[in-house]
C-alpha cells in the first residue's frame, strides 16, 4: 500500500528543505514540494524544482504566479488602500492565500491527504496557511513540521548536514529572516529584534538610504482606471510590470522604508522592517485620486472600512465571506476613481504634487474666489443657522441651569 502524500509549501530555504525529510521520517508520508513564484526574485524555476527533488520530494512543482498575484491579490488590496495598522502594505499576508490556493490545487491533482507549511508557532503565517486551507479544502489535513519539531535554526542546519540534505545556507551567522514578493520585502531577527537599535544598512536591498538618495527629484505621472494603475508617464503596461517598474524607480529615492512595532495575531508585539517602494507610491497616489473623485459620504465610509479590510487579510481571513463582501464594496467605490496623479519621488518620500480626472467632483467654479465664482454665498447664512441650531439649543438650556461653558 502506498504512503499518503502531503503537499508542502516549498520556498527552497532552510526550513522547508529540512521539512521534506522530517515529514518522511516522522509522518511516514511522501512529500510533494510546491513552490509558488509571487515575484520574490526566483531566477531559475528549474533550479528550485530540482532542489525540492534533491531534498527528497517525490514530486516538485513550481508555479509562476506573478501575473496572478498582481491581478487577483495586489489589485484588490490597492483598491482598498490596505495597510495594517495604517503602516504595513501586507506584503507577506497578501501572498499567503495565493500560495494556499495552489497548494490545494496540487493536493487535488496528486490525490494528497493534506498540506504542510514551514511556519513556526510564533508568527502569523501559520494562521494564514491553515485557515486558508480550512476555507478552500476543509477535508485536507494541515501539518506544521517546523512548529511541531521545535528545532532552532542552528540545530536544523546540523540536522540537515548529518543527513546530507542540500540546504542553501550552511552558515549559522546569517542575521536576518527575509521574505519578499512583488509587493515588497520584509526583514526580521538579528539586531532588528532590539526595538531601540537602528537598522543597519546591510538589511536593505530595494531602497537606498535617504542620505544616498539623488539630490534631484524624479517626477512621474500615474494613470488610473477604475481604481487601478494602467500606465506610467503615458506608457501602458500590465500591473505586474508596472509594480516592478515603480518598485525599482521609487526605491532609488529611498521611498517605502517602514520600521514598526507590529501587533501580531498570536498576541505578541514584534519589531518588523519593510521595504515597499512601489506599494507606498501606488497607495499614496490612489488615495489622493479617491479624494478627487469620491462623494464625501462614500469616501468617509470607505476609509472606515479600509482598516478592517487590511486586518482581515493580516489575520488570514482572505477567503472568508466578509472579505468577499468588502471586495464588492471596494469595486463599487472605485468605479469612478479614474484619472492621472503626478507624484514626486524625493529623499524617501512619494509626494502627490498634482491630480486631474474627467470624473472629478472638484469644481473650479465652485472652489475659486475670483470672478469665475459660481458659489451662491447668500445660501450660507441659513445653512449655518440650521447646522448650529442643535448646539445653540443645548447651550441655551445649559446656561439656564447654570452649567454653561
Amino acid at each position: 500500500m502506498s504512503k499518503p502524500r502531503i503537499v508542502l509549501a516549498y520556498s527552497g530555504g532552510l526550513d522547508t528543505s529540512v521539512a521534506i525529510e522530517w515529514l518522511k521520517e516522522h509522518k511516514n508520508v511522501e512529500v510533494v514540494a510546491c513552490a509558488v513564484d509571487v515575484g520574490q526574485g526566483i531566477d531559475d524555476l528549474d533550479e528550485i524544482r530540482q532542489r525540492g527533488l534533491d531534498c527528497g520530494a517525490v514530486e516538485s512543482v513550481v508555479v509562476d504566479a506573478r501575473q496572478e498575484f498582481a491581478e487577483q491579490f495586489i489589485a484588490p488590496a490597492l483598491k482598498a488602500n490596505a495597510m495594517y495598522m495604517n503602516k504595513y502594505p501586507l506584503v507577506s499576508a497578501l501572498s499567503r492565500p495565493l500560495i494556499v490556493k495552489h497548494l490545494v490545487r496540487v493536493a487535488r491533482e496528486t490525490d494528497a491527504a493534506g498540506v504542510a507549511h514551514g511556519c513556526t508557532g510564533k508568527g502569523n503565517d501559520q494562521v494564514r496557511f491553515e485557515v486558508g486551507t480550512m476555507c478552500l479544502a476543509p477535508d485536507l489535513e494541515n501539518l506544521a513540521p517546523i512548529r511541531e519539531w521545535g528545532l532552532t535554526r542552528d540545530a536544523a542546519i546540523d540536522w540537515a548536514i548529518e543527513r546530507g540534505i542540500p540546504i542553501p545556507i550552511k552558515s549559522k551567522q546569517s542575521p536576518y529572516s527575509i521574505d519578499e514578493n512583488a509587493w515588497g520585502r520584509t526583514a526580521e531577527c538579528g539586531i532588528l529584534e532590539d526595538p531601540w537599535a537602528q537598522p543597519p544598512e546591510d538589511v536593505f536591498e530595494r531602497t537606498v538610504s535617504v542620505a544616498d538618495a539623488p539630490d534631484e527629484p524624479d517626477e512621474l505621472i500615474l494613470t488610473f482606471e477604475q481604481g487601478l494603475p494602467v500606465a506610467v508617464d503615458g506608457q501602458r503596461m500590465p500591473l505586474a510590470e508596472l509594480v516592478a517598474h515603480l518598485d525599482e524607480r521609487a526605491g532609488r529615492h529611498g521611498v517605502g522604508r517602514i520600521d514598526m512595532i507590529e501587533d501580531r495575531l498570536v498576541g505578541i508585539k514584534s519589531r518588523e522592517l519593510y521595504e515597499c517602494p512601489g506599494a507606498i507610491t501606488l497607495i499614496t497616489a490612489h488615495r489622493d485620486l479617491e479624494d478627487l473623485c469620491l462623494e464625501q459620504e462614500l469616501a468617509e465610509h470607505k476609509r472606515s472600512e479600509e482598516g478592517r479590510y487590511a486586518q482581515l487579510i493580516y489575520n488570514g481571513l482572505w477567503w472568508g465571506p466578509l472579505k468577499s463582501a468588502l471586495d464588492a464594496f471596494m469595486d463599487a467605490a472605485n468605479s469612478y476613481v479614474s484619472g492621472e496623479v503626478r507624484v514626486q519621488l524625493f529623499k524617501g518620500h512619494a509626494t502627490v504634487v498634482g491630480r486631474r480626472s474627467d470624473v472629478a467632483l472638484y469644481s473650479y467654479e465652485m472652489a475659486t474666489y475670483d470672478e469665475d465664482d459660481q458659489f451662491d454665498q447668500t445660501l450660507a447664512e441659513g445653512f449655518v443657522k440650521l447646522w448650529g441650531l442643535p448646539l445653540k439649543t443645548w447651550a441655551a438650556r445649559a446656561a439656564n441651569q447654570g452649567k454653561g461653558l
